[in-house]
């Protein structure tokens, strides 16, 4: 690559050794700028010495961005609120993280007159699909430097050698087991004795939840109140939207919630095997989905189901911004103007059991379900409602 071609990048930063290393290498190998950009999604104590770590390996300045707020309210319920699950276990939690990273990269791109923007994201993975479909369709003028796809470094030993040569400050060693993304939704694990299927997780791994061996020998109970779809309140104390993640992910990872060992097929062609922890966005799933039992009528839920497959496949293959997710929303969100109510739950060694769900817009009719005495619902109708529905199977044995 030619020195001068580009001025000035925005990297999306995390600090980690990857990205760490990105910094001097832009700077050797196309002679511009750097700008690191890092969102904050709830990584806790990963940001801690973050601007330090930034100028030291050569960037001209560290923009901090704090989105979780906005993480929540427009990335993870309404992908929530559809019933989105990437192959029957997956909570998508590194799937919407990197559209919302990547729509900042690109403001702040626009802010500081970048000429181009930069990821970690391997040439193997699902990120680096994210990330650029993401740069394309938000502002296709910008060049795009995946440093993975271009240099020479191929193990972790070659970054911390290339590290060590730059002066880069890293906290990483050889001896790192695990990749992990981590934010306020969830923490991922790959690598290590995850990368044989065969292999049982080791327990210290995991750092969100306790085992289910290890949990209270009492169920705990809790109560979810929603407002149109959205929770607002947990055991009947309201609370904003980051503080009742962060309350739900403790209490869940008390009660081995949101544990999930999955092996599945990434987008560029090839399985891979990760565990995910998920404690407070496994008991908000499981609620939502149970007052939608009461609320939506039969034929809406099946929409609804439909959509949500369709939906997970979108966010985990980087189509974010595109037209055919906002038209999803707009469904979605019609059918969340009723979603109100409350949903009570215990958690017990891994399980969100629930105990009870009720709503002002129930559906649930009393008279109707009963077994008792019965002034509503004459069971004789039912006699021509069944020969009327069974008809072409009648029709079909008679041929015979």
């Amino acid at each position: 690559m030619a020195t001068g071609e580009v001025k000035k990048v925005v990297l999306a930063y995390s600090g980690g050794l990857d990205t760490s290393v990105i910094v001097p290498w832009l700077r050797e190998n196309y002679g511009c700028e750097v700008i690191c950009f890092c969102a904050d999604l709830g990584q806790a104590d990963e940001l801690e010495g973050l601007e330090e770590k930034a100028l030291a390996s050569g960037a001209s300045k560290l923009i901090v961005r704090n989105l979780r707020e906005e993480f929540i309210r427009d990335y993870i319920l309404p992908t929530m609120q559809v019933g989105a699950i990437y192959e029957r276990k997956y909570l998508l939690g590194t799937s919407f993280a990197r559209p919302i990273i990547a729509k900042h990269q690109v403001e702040v791109a626009a802010l500081e007159g970048a000429d181009a923007v930069a990821h970690g994201a391997t040439g193997k993975g699902n990120d680096q699909v994210r990330f650029e479909l993401t740069y394309f369709a938000l502002n296709p003028h910008l060049k795009i430097i995946a440093p993975w796809r271009e240099w020479t470094i191929r193990s972790r030993q070659d970054a911390l050698d290339y590290a060590a040569e730059y002066n880069v400050p890293v906290t990483a060693t050889a001896e790192k087991i695990y990749s992990r993304d981590r934010n306020l939704w969830h923490l991922s694990h790959e690598g290590g004795v995850l990368e044989d299927p065969w292999n049982e997780p080791e327990e210290d791994m995991f750092q969100m939840s306790v085992s289910p061996q290890a949990a209270p020998d009492e169920p705990e109970e809790l109560t979810i109140s929603f407002v149109q779809g959205v929770p607002v309140a947990a055991n009947g104390s309201q609370m904003g939207l980051v503080e009742l993640v962060d309350y739900l992910n403790a209490v869940g990872g008390k009660h081995a919630i949101g544990r999930v060992d999955l092996v599945e097929n990434r987008l560029v062609g090839m399985k891979s095997h990760g565990v995910y922890e998920t404690p407070g966005g496994t008991i908000l799933y499981t609620a939502h989905r149970e007052l939608e039992s009461i609320v939506l009528d039969k034929e809406t839920l099946r929409a609804k189901d439909r959509i949500a497959l369709d939906y997970a496949d979108l966010v985990y293959n980087g189509r974010w911004f595109t037209p055919v997710r906002e038209a999803y929303d707009a469904f979605v969100q019609t059918t969340q103007r009723t979603m109100t109510g409350d949903v009570r739950m215990k958690l017990y060694k891994g399980n969100v059991i629930v105990v009870g769900r009720r709503s002002p817009f129930s559906l649930y009719n009393e008279d109707l379900a009963t077994f008792g005495p019965d002034m509503v619902y004459n069971q004789k109708d039912a006699e021509a409602f069944i020969k009327l529905y069974g008809l072409s199977m009648k029709v079909q044995a008679l041929m015979k």
